[in-house]
């Protein structure tokens, strides 16, 4: 046992005392990205890496549900974005004979409707309402890509939006490696077809014209460029399939990972009606594949994070304590705990506040400072100066015992344990000299140095 552990004999204290500036971090743990409702892709991975089929997949994330069928080619309207076109491969626009080899371009006119300009930039025609635009093949929209079905143009205000009428499955076509890697094992793509199936025509943004966005908002969207060999024969596998609850379409969430445990939806988006296909699930095989989002912590300073919590804070900032979980570790209820009183946030408050990818999270504030300097003395006549090393760990219970370590050849070594008191406060006497921290839970708290 080490010499400044043990300190058995005649103590006496000499010096006066002195006071060090307390050191306070707050360290955030955490798993998963994403909302956490419905289907983990990650966790999709997992499953069909260990042999399970899309089907099997399907049932496990949406309890209770069934795979029924759709027209693969009923038209689905996704909104591209909003600017000045210019697009190729087109033969008809309006009922106006175009040249597929040339670009055209569409502008807005000053008293509304659109116009269709050749590349020289002569108006070759008008028009009143919506212009419809096809081809004998997929359409290039200049600087966005390739899209398959019709590109529809609307005015909108001095600017113009772009839609992409397109069949269902071939919508699909362009989604699934805009959400998954097409490496990925053929059972998750398929499981990734369905949903993306099932989510474009159960869902619908009530967009002039369109139902769908691009991008996350709704799910992403590629068009032909997003095509792969792979993910092409999960729709062909899959054509037309999608989930059903009691014969009825069901909304397919998905997300990227559910850090092990998915959620139920009125437990992430609170208010939202309880549905019995969309409720947490445990998720095995979520870290399957690498998944770099499995877990992760966030670490910065009790300052700082008092600065993002801003006027949810009463005084300054001692901690976060969790209230209410969901059936996850997610967070659906907390409180900011201040010197001068407490405020009840969301766990999607906290999401936003601290940038974290997920709900799914726990907080520790560990601080540590030195209090007194003294001299001890032993039996031997030997003596030491120690300091006493003082924090607090929130939340903690008392008797929770916290591990003080010390620096010593360029290797962190345990010194002591020791028992956390009321208000969460520690104590330790180490010596004078020296680099300590205090471990609690796994969460490393502060460095503090005396020379």
């Amino acid at each position: 046992m080490r010499r400044y552990v043990s300190l058995i004999g005649v103590v006496v204290a000499l010096g006066a005392a002195s006071t060090a500036r307390a050191a306070t971090t707050l360290e955030i743990r955490g798993g998963g990205d994403g909302h956490g409702i419905g289907m983990s892709q990650y966790g999709a991975y997992g499953y069909a890496a260990h042999g399970q089929s899309y089907e099997f997949i399907l049932a496990h994330y949406y309890e209770g549900t069934a795979l029924g069928n759709t027209d693969p080619n009923q038209v689905v309207r996704v909104l591209l974005g909003t600017g000045k076109p210019q697009f190729s491969g087109a033969s008809d626009a309006g009922g106006h004979n175009l040249d597929p080899s040339v670009t055209y371009s569409v502008g807005a006119l000053p008293a509304g409707g659109l116009a269709l300009y050749s590349p020289a930039g002569k108006k070759l025609a008008e028009f009143s309402t919506t212009l419809s635009v096809t081809g004998p093949g997929p359409l290039t929209l200049a600087g966005r890509g390739q899209y398959r079905g019709a590109l529809e143009f609307r005015a909108a205000g001095s600017r113009v939006q772009m839609v992409n009428a397109v069949g269902l499955d071939d919508y699909v076509r362009g989604v699934i490696s805009a959400e998954m890697p097409a490496s990925w094992p053929p059972a998750a793509l398929e499981a990734q077809a369905v949903a993306a199936r099932t989510y474009a025509i159960t869902t619908d943004v009530a967009g002039n014209g369109y139902q769908l966005y691009d991008d996350t908002r709704s799910q992403m969207y590629g068009g032909v460029a997003a095509e792969t060999p792979p993910t092409d024969a999960a729709v062909a596998a899959t054509s037309g399939q999608i989930v059903t609850y009691q014969g009825n379409p069901a909304i397919t969430y998905f997300f990227s990972s559910s850090g092990g445990h998915t959620e139920n939806i009125e437990n992430v988006w609170l208010g939202a009606t309880p549905e019995p296909w969309l409720r947490g699930v445990p998720d095995p095989y979520d870290a399957a594949g690498g998944n770099p989002y499995y877990r992760w912590s966030v670490r910065l300073s009790i300052a700082a994070a008092d600065k993002k919590l801003g006027r949810l804070v009463r005084g300054r900032l001692r901690g976060i304590r969790l209230i209410k979980r969901g059936v996850s570790p997610r967070v659906v209820y907390a409180q900011v705990m201040g010197t001068r009183g407490t405020t009840q946030v969301t766990g999607p408050q906290l999401q936003s506040v601290f940038g974290l990818l997920s709900t799914y999270m726990r907080f520790t504030t560990i601080s540590a400072r030195t209090i007194r300097r003294r001299t001890v003395a032993h039996m031997s006549t030997q003596s030491w100066a120690l300091r006493t090393l003082v924090g607090s760990v929130f939340p903690a219970r008392p008797r929770t015992k916290v591990t003080i370590e010390v620096r010593r050849a360029d290797r962190w070594r345990r010194l002591m344990r020791v028992a956390v008191g009321p208000g969460a406060q520690y104590r330790a006497d180490v010596p004078d000299t020296g680099t300590y921290r205090v471990v609690y839970g796994g969460v490393i708290g502060p460095t503090v140095s005396l020379p």
